[in-house]
């Protein structure tokens, strides 16, 4: 039966996506230095493996009959899903993905070690040579799947998002962000001059934030059986359901951006460990894309770890490990900060979206060779004037060598931070409606419902349906950029 065949490909693929995946977090977290160039031949050499076993001719033929066979309905959706994988899969052949693994992982190697030094000189070579890769691969994608070459690298994260669609929201966003956040600015700065912020006591070891994350980790529904928490130069959530890798980065000074990173890549985790278990060797028991990924792990970072009502229930945790007592406003003038600033995992909701339209604008222009890597510093210092009032022309570590994602090659991911803010609002906004005393239960540290309902509406789902279905069979109404920029009205608003 053609079927069986695809389920047996889907366990051994399984085993080297396992594989592959594990290997990238322990790379990223406990690698030591000298192993790097070793390291990226072995995940080079498994990925060109996986991909030939994945894009072997007679799967087309497998396909094809299993969509004649008689198959229940989730047996039909896997052939779909497989079918559209199998697709994308056979734009590239395995030795071109050999050679993209080998220059992403050790630009993103030396991306390490760079980017704490600003040196843009050492670092820009290897970037070029990554661009040059994605271009190649946009190009190949866009032939195959009759796409722009840039709306091809995003069908790889979101299925279905084209720049055509995304384009007039994130500039009606931007229009709107422009004008909010000075005037968000200006209300903070009158609220600090009746209540003057308290400052951090910037005496937060290490370890002691460690066991904080872990606890806030627990109670918002990690599971700890299948997943750990480690250090990386780059937060990030990593590894497979089963064995679910989440890093963050510490800073003794403060508390906070940890705290919030932590929380971040729980989302992240949640998704993952709640994918259905029967479905995971298949491509239908993936994820829906990464804008419902980033909707998942925004959902738990700004609707939950920003909500007023969570704080009630966690001071006293905060209070536990770290020996501070605060009150719920003294943290939230924190917790609710906004600031123009340089790096896009420190900014505040409402700044946020304008470092991920910055990239947006920028990732089109480098893929469509309008933009050269060694124009980069300029074209991005020039976009951060204009859209935060700030410059990064003298620290490239500030700039276009912030972020691990083009060092990765990760050109397309962008745009689903900011959609991924857009569906998390929606989200709180149904499920306000489908559990009225949501904050009530947040306030008691109480957060099986909200699981509950985004397991049913979002995580049990899979990839059944696209991103647009599925937001609209979740929330009842198609994306709706109105609940976001609302949602901001009413937290950092008059």
């Amino acid at each position: 039966m053609s079927f069986q065949k695809l389920d047996d490909l889907g366990h051994r693929l399984e085993a080297l996506d396992h594989a592959l995946a594990i290997l990238g977090a322990d790379e990223a977290t406990h690698m030591a230095p000298g192993g790097g160039e070793a390291r990226a031949e072995a995940m080079s050499t498994l990925a060109g493996m996986a991909h030939r076993q994945a894009t072997a001719p007679e799967i087309a033929d497998w396909i094809k009959a299993a969509g004649q066979e008689d198959l229940n309905a989730d047996q039909k959706t896997a052939v779909a899903e497989f079918r559209r994988h199998y697709v994308n899969l056979t734009c590239l052949p395995s030795d071109f993905v050999e050679r993209q693994t080998r220059t992403r992982m050790r630009c993103e190697q030396l991306w390490r070690e760079a980017r704490p030094k600003g040196d843009w000189a050492g670092f820009l070579p290897a970037l070029e040579g990554v661009i040059e890769m994605a271009r190649e691969e946009a190009a190949r994608r866009s032939d195959v799947l009759d796409l722009d070459p840039y709306d091809a690298l995003m069908e790889q994260f979101d299925p279905g998002n084209r720049t055509a669609e995304i384009a007039p929201v994130f500039e009606n966003l931007k229009a709107f962000l422009v004008d909010f956040v000075p005037n968000a600015l200006e209300i903070q700065k009158k609220k600090r001059a009746k209540n003057p912020l308290r400052p951090l006591s910037g005496n937060y070891p290490v370890e002691r934030q460690r066991e904080l994350g872990l606890a806030m980790m627990a109670a918002v529904g990690f599971d700890l059986t299948r997943g750990s928490l480690s250090v990386s130069h780059h937060p990030f959530c990593g590894g497979v359901p089963t064995d679910v890798r989440i890093t963050t980065r510490y800073r003794t000074d403060e508390f906070l951006s940890s705290l919030m990173g932590i929380l971040h890549e729980t989302g992240h985790a949640l998704y993952e460990q709640n994918l259905p278990h029967e479905w995971a060797h298949w491509p239908l028991g993936r994820a829906r894309g990464m804008a419902m990924h980033e909707s998942q792990s925004l959902f738990v970072e700004k609707q939950i770890g920003r909500n007023p009502a969570f704080w009630e229930w966690a001071l006293p945790v905060v209070e536990k490990h770290l020996g501070e007592k605060w009150s719920k406003d003294e943290i939230l003038a924190h917790v609710h900060h906004v600031e123009r600033g340089l790096i896009r995992v420190d900014a505040d909701e409402v700044t946020y979206p304008l470092h991920v339209i910055l990239r947006f604008e920028l990732e089109q222009d480098l893929i469509a060779g309008r933009l050269e890597a060694r124009d980069l510093l300029e074209a991005w210092d020039e976009k951060m004037k204009a859209y935060l009032g700030l410059s990064t022309i003298d620290t490239p570590q500030d700039g276009p060598m912030q972020d691990v994602h083009w060092p990765s090659a990760a050109f397309g991911y962008f745009p689903s931070y900011t959609l991924g803010a857009m569906i998390a609002a929606q989200q709180w906004f149904a499920i306000e409606k489908d559990i009225p005393d949501v904050n009530e239960q947040f306030a008691r540290g109480q957060f099986e419902a909200v699981n509950a309902w985004r397991r049913e509406k979002i995580w049990s789902q899979a990839s059944r349906l696209s991103t647009p279905d599925l937001i609209e069979q979740a929330t009842g109404e198609p994306l709706n950029a109105a609940h976001f920029t609302r949602h901001l009205e009413q937290r950092y608003g008059a």
